[in-house]
């Protein structure tokens, strides 16, 4: 539970969005997947975690020009969670396409990373041939079978073209040499941990956007949060020393958010049974969540 946050009418706090009805500029949906994780996890309930946690944040942010902006003028729902996704996938494709048809952006909140599945698929299968992926993940997730660790082989399987997939943040000692082969195989291009600091996060973003974008169709993003430091993500079973620090993550994420052909995201792998007692995993998540809005609000 989040603590009781002060109230103050001169400082509106982000979070508590209105019921999704039939049309928004974007979408908060809640994918509590978990029962095929290769790890025990209770990521099922994150989503309302990440929810709760919004509350104690603002919809004001600096813009690159010095100033700020606020997100106050976007319509921003919740569809509230979908019921069963391990169980009834098509259920949840369906749900999803129906979503994504009455907003311009989708944010789903995980739920494992077989999340991912879903919600890119009812994003993207209208045209797999045009599609593309962004992962930011350490790992490639290519396994063989259902599971958090097969997201992106299964994606491959139902057509999406592995030159479209951009895999950011590719940890060393976290794959095997068996799936690091396979990805090659597919033409999938890979942007390893070390490659990426603080200063190139903007350049790294662009350069998964071309990949991604270079079919000219719609494009996912899957957040694996153990893309980043285990510090920053204890709640995250998978999450290792020496990855990403909050802030690459987040500039990476506005950065990509901004790209006007990303129709959905996802944001997976946190168990919000597990975390710290300062609740950083979760704050982290909704921060990210705010800066998937802020990123969509500077849209040309």
């Amino acid at each position: 539970m989040t603590d009781a946050v002060y109230q103050d009418a001169s400082w509106p706090r982000a979070g508590d969005y209105p019921a999704h009805q039939d049309h928004a500029d974007v979408v908060l949906i809640g994918v509590p997947t978990h029962e095929t994780s290769l790890s025990p996890t209770r990521a099922d309930t994150t989503p309302r975690a990440i929810r709760e946690s919004l509350r104690r944040y603002s919809h004001t942010f600096y813009h690159g020009d010095g100033g700020t902006r606020s997100l106050e003028g976007l319509t921003i729902t919740d569809a509230g969670d979908i019921e069963n996704p391990d169980g009834d996938r098509a259920g949840a494709i369906e749900h999803l396409r129906k979503v994504a048809s009455q907003s311009s952006l989708v944010i789903a909140l995980g739920g494992d990373n077989s999340a991912t599945v879903p919600v890119a698929t009812a994003s993207l299968d209208s045209d797999w041939d045009s599609a593309g992926l962004i992962t930011l993940d350490a790992h490639f997730d290519v396994r063989a079978g259902k599971s958090n660790g097969s997201p992106v082989r299964e994606l491959l399987e139902l057509g999406l073209p592995g030159p479209h997939v951009a895999q950011v943040g590719i940890a060393d000692f976290a794959n095997s040499k068996a799936y690091s082969e396979f990805v090659a195989h597919q033409g999938i291009t890979v942007i390893p941990r070390r490659d990426i600091t603080a200063s190139n996060v903007e350049k790294i973003a662009e350069q998964a956007c071309r990949t991604a974008g270079s079919g000219g169709g719609n494009i996912h993003v899957d957040i694996d949060v153990d893309v980043c430091d285990r510090a920053v993500v204890p709640a995250c079973p998978a999450s290792a020393p020496g990855g990403l620090s909050a802030y690459e993550l987040r500039a990476l994420v506005r950065r990509l958010a901004a790209h006007p052909h990303v129709v959905s995201f996802d944001i997976t792998e946190i168990d919000a049974t597990q975390d710290s007692a300062d609740g950083r995993t979760i704050r982290l998540a909704a921060l990210l969540v705010l800066e998937i809005l802020a990123g969509f609000n500077e849209r040309p």
